[in-house]
């Protein structure tokens, strides 16, 4: 049997995704195999369900305060048959914390002390104190979903994990990222692997304008899963090719940047339907500076024109949003710019604006990249904010596949 893991989050918000996939990701590296990820409102009897009943490491992402936390105290005594008692060490943490705001601990605070016994809490610097509680065959593990939650996870959970997890056997995880391809293309590409039982399964899942390969390697020892995954994940990137654009965190504004980087290239974004998020996405990476030059948007003719040096006579004969007028624009961001490598948007993302010929969904990438330029259409499907996120998608994997043929 290997190890395996529950994430809750209790009183989910928007945000707290990126935490719970940050815990995934530190319990993948320790071998443990994460069944399930979950988010559930401030209810005693929803957390108590979503605990589960198997031998399993349970992740509780929730604030000390409040009444998520007070649940989580509750429930975790309950489940565990002992009781809340005052942890001294939580209680001095808690002080500090106030002492540094130059504030007394208020009274109902000390609450936050309580702890089911036989607790360990963890400490750091940055952030709420977190817990963990071992209850015969099963674990427990509270952490603070605040900005101390990356500290917390490297300093105490991913450890406790590993020495929870040994003797346990081992499950390894790998996902591949790819682009440009459907849910049925990859899963006619991986008809062999798909559903083969054996030391490795492979599973699909498509994510966002993308579609991701999951490989679960399981085995009594991580070096012996290791092995198994490796050479899975050898074969299968053999069969996706250059589809396959990264593998785990990677994303695709983080490949492009790493490509423009290695070739000493810079990047300029002409964006008229997308309202800067292709600019947000490549500066979202630390030390895009390097890389990236600067960005326009462009959403009336007359920014066209003036800004980009589009010419009048495309936009009357082809209008804003064809593949002459996201071609100029990728060439004069570039030209205007004085950088070799030119990306633009131009589409209607609805849910307003289109017609017969240009329906909602209807966008046009420019690419240009060292003088030569081109322009594809495509056609997105969904909301507003969907047709945005996916024409973001086809321009950063356009500007990849450009790039994997420069030197």
């Amino acid at each position: 049997m290997t190890a395996s893991a529950h994430i809750v989050t209790v009183g989910g918000m928007p945000s707290a995704g990126a935490d719970d996939t940050a815990v995934a990701a530190a319990l993948a590296a320790a071998g443990i195999a994460v069944a399930s990820r979950g988010f559930i409102e401030d209810d005693e009897a929803a957390l108590e369900r979503a605990l589960g009943p198997d031998e399993a490491l349970t992740v509780v992402l929730a604030g000390g305060g409040g009444s998520a936390g007070d649940i989580v105290r509750r429930v975790l005594a309950r489940v565990s048959g002992t009781r809340l008692v005052l942890n001294e060490r939580l209680l001095a943490a808690l002080q500090e914390r106030y002492r540094r705001l130059d504030r007394p601990l208020p009274r109902r605070a000390e609450r936050l002390a309580l702890l089911p016994q036989g607790t360990t809490v963890w400490v750091t610097a940055d952030g709420e104190a977190g817990w963990a509680l071992e209850s015969g065959p099963r674990a427990f593990a509270v952490v603070a979903r605040d900005a101390g939650v990356q500290s917390m996870i490297e300093q105490h959970l991913a450890p406790f994990a590993r020495a929870w997890a040994s003797g346990r056997g081992a499950a390894l995880v790998r996902t591949l990222r790819t682009a440009g391809l459907s849910l049925a293309d990859v899963e006619e590409r991986l008809v062999d692997w798909l559903g083969r039982e054996g030391e490795v399964t492979v599973s699909t899942i498509p994510a966002d304008g993308e579609v991701w390969v999951r490989l679960r390697a399981r085995a009594s020892t991580p070096a012996e899963a290791a092995r198994s995954l490796g050479k899975a994940e050898a074969a299968i990137v053999g069969i996706l090719g250059g589809d396959c654009f990264g593998r785990d965190g990677d994303t695709l504004e983080l490949v492009v940047g790493r490509m423009l980087l290695e070739r000493r290239l810079t990047l300029a974004v002409a964006e008229s339907c997308t309202g800067g998020l292709l600019g947000h996405r490549l500066t979202n990476v630390p030390g895009s500076s390097a890389y990236f030059e600067r960005g326009v948007l462009v959403y009336s003719n007359r920014a066209k024109e003036e800004l980009l040096g589009v010419p009048e006579s495309i936009l009357n004969t082809h209008g804003a949003v064809s593949a002459p007028c996201a071609e100029a624009m990728a060439r004069g961001i570039a030209t205007r710019a004085g950088a070799p490598c030119g990306l633009a948007i131009t589409g209607i993302a609805g849910p307003d604006g289109g017609t017969p010929t240009k329906p909602v969904g209807t966008v046009f990438i420019g690419l240009a990249v060292q003088g030569d330029a081109l322009a594809r259409r495509f056609h997105f499907a969904g909301d507003r904010a969907a047709v945005k996120w996916q024409s973001t998608q086809g321009a950063l994997d356009m500007l990849r596949r450009s790039l994997k043929g420069q030197p």
